[in-house]
């Protein structure tokens, strides 16, 4: 029978670091560096690509490319995204340890999954050298996933699907149909549709919310509701095949989608 034997989950957004907050403020001081201003909604927009690639897509933006030809009365190049790519990572070294709190529920839904005999992989948009501060750093805190992988050496990152596959190699899964791919971005959405696996977004602590867990519990009632029916339109509109509100939904849905299989 048919059912779900790997969760992939993402890092920043999902996991740990509620709200995404590590890789926004570095990628707007990084362009701020260089006397371009770009929006908090502009530097989450390509979230979950990897960062090089999330650069190449902040200079890409109408607005922000016609910033930078204005300025420097010029197109940007390569070079410009090399230079920018590299004071994000100086930035985001800089602060990245102060990123990697488990979000609110992550640790017991996991030995809940991890109970019910599921591998529990990942995937992200860091490079291996920022998961090599991310990883000990979130299991000193209760977060540590069965496996972790990166873009590095593999074809591309998000929103292709080489770090799905690569996980299931990895935890010795051989079907797609019993892999989980679990995010909080466009990206990750994505990300699990081109690899064929069952696909679900997270509404709270997501980048795509982009708030602060002090912030989302200070939302008056019926503004955290429009705020969320949002982003979870957003994420059906990218083809999730379930949004849920916080990862303690998670148990009981793989429930339904492993009985919805076994009906099929």
């Amino acid at each position: 029978m048919k059912k779900i034997e790997c969760v992939i989950m993402d890092w920043a957004g999902t996991a740990v670091d509620y709200g995404c907050f590590a890789p926004v403020s570095a990628f707007i001081e990084s362009f701020r560096a260089i006397g371009i201003e770009i929006t908090a909604e502009e530097a989450r927009r390509p979230m979950g690509l990897t960062k090089i690639d999330h650069v190449r897509a902040l200079f890409q933006m109408t607005r922000i490319g016609e910033k930078f030809q204005e300025k420097y009365g010029r197109p940007y190049n390569e070079n410009d995204v090399q230079g920018r790519y590299a004071e994000f990572q100086r930035l985001l070294f800089a602060t990245l340890k102060e990123y990697t709190g488990p979000i609110s529920y992550v640790i017991e839904t996991i030995d809940t999954l991890r109970q019910k005999g599921i591998k529990i992989g990942s995937t992200t948009g860091y490079t291996k050298e920022m998961m090599d501060v991310v990883i000990p750093e979130a299991a000193a805190k209760g977060y540590s996933p069965d496996n972790c992988v990166t873009s590095d050496g593999l074809p591309a990152g998000r929103p292709y699907p080489y770090m799905i596959y690569k996980n299931m190699c990895d935890l010795a899964v051989p079907s797609r149909f019993s892999v989980l791919k679990y995010g909080d971005t466009i990206s990750d959405i994505k990300e699990g549709l081109n690899a064929g696996v069952w696909t679900v977004g997270v509404i709270l602590g997501s980048n795509e919310m982009g708030l602060t867990e002090e912030e989302v519990q200070a939302l008056p009632e019926e503004e955290l509701k429009s705020r969320m029916t949002e982003v979870r339109n957003r994420m059906y509109a990218a083809g999730a095949h379930y949004v849920v509100d916080s990862i303690k939904e998670l148990p009981a849905l793989i429930e339904c989608i492993n009985a919805r299989m076994a009906n099929e």
